[in-house]
């Protein structure tokens, strides 16, 4: 039995309105399937019982061909996926063609990292000293910076899991895994005046709400780094930048690979091994600095030069 593209489109977004899908969806929806049925029928295909998985794997290699985005391609590859789930359900095609078939590869974004110099200039005046949140606000970044905590960690931390002599911390983390994680003397000092004035109880958090009566929220960490960021003229900076900072300077300092996923809490070392990405000025200056001809170019260049 003959099924026509475009009919079947049109049905299969009839279905999607019905089932409560917002008008945004399904007007995203019949532009990319629209898109794939004319990249049917420029081959031919007129009969959604001859999709293939062949055709729908080359459908999207053409979208990457020309340029297109890993993202939107992987979008196309949802509105397929859906149709032609649908079509087999509902017996207008023999089998789901798009069954088991996997999207681009995303790229992994490399995490971003402020310099030392930043992240020392956000620490130390990114705050009014005479705040009442001053203290407070900058122990916080102290925390996600020099231990390299998440947000869910620093905000979720009691004070019977902080070993002030020993300088460590006992950290619940993902999975409900705890691991013991350093800190420095300054981080030690501030955390000590904090608990002066803030514990009222050693089992209390750390940093408790305004009002006392439970735990700052994400959302109050966020302000306080976006206010601290904009303070000395930095942006796109949050919370979780200041845990990718630990990591990208505890590396470039040469500290080991498996340390540092162990402190971060990572299960897997591969999410620890995005921070060695390093930027192209930073490869030249290890090329310059270490390789000999490079030496021995630019001893020739000084000679040169006078």
């Amino acid at each position: 039995m003959k099924e026509d593209i475009s009919e079947s489109i049109e049905s299969y977004i009839e279905y999607l309105e019905s089932q409560g899908k917002s008008k945004h969806t399904t007007i995203n929806y019949r532009v990319d399937l629209n898109h794939f049925k004319e990249y049917l029928l420029n081959q031919q295909i007129v009969n959604v019982r001859d999709v293939d998985t062949r055709s729908i794997r080359i459908f999207l290699s053409s979208i990457l061909g020309f340029g297109e985005a890993k993202s939107s391609a992987s979008r196309r590859l949802s509105a397929v996926r859906g149709f032609t789930a649908w079509l087999f359900a509902n017996g207008k095609a023999n089998r789901d063609p798009s069954l088991g078939l996997k999207g681009p590869k995303k790229s992994e974004a490399v995490p971003r990292a402020l310099s030392f110099e930043q992240t020392m200039k956000l620490i130390n005046e990114g705050f009014d000293e005479k705040s009442k949140s001053f203290a407070r606000d900058r122990l916080l970044l102290e925390m996600m910076y020099g231990s390299g905590l998440r947000v869910s960690e620093v905000i979720g931390l009691d004070w019977d899991k902080v070993e002030l002599e020993e300088r460590m911390l006992r950290i619940m983390g993902k999975g409900s895994k705890e691991r013991l994680v350093p800190f420095g003397v300054p981080q030690q000092r501030h955390l000590s005046e904090w608990r002066d004035v803030s514990c009222v109880d050693t089992k209390a958090p750390v940093f408790p709400s305004a009002n006392g009566k439970g735990r700052l929220t994400v959302r109050t960490v966020d302000r306080v780094v976006l206010r601290a960021a904009a303070r000395v003229g930095l942006h796109g900076v949050t919370p979780h930048t200041l845990r990718h900072c630990c990591a990208t300077h505890m590396l470039e300092k040469g500290a080991p690979l498996r340390f540092v996923q162990e402190m971060l809490g990572h299960e897997s070392i591969a999410a620890t091994q995005r921070y060695l990405a390093i930027t192209t000025e930073q490869v030249k200056k290890s090329y310059l600095d270490a390789h000999p001809i490079a030496l021995e170019k630019r001893k020739a260049d000084v000679i040169f030069h006078g």
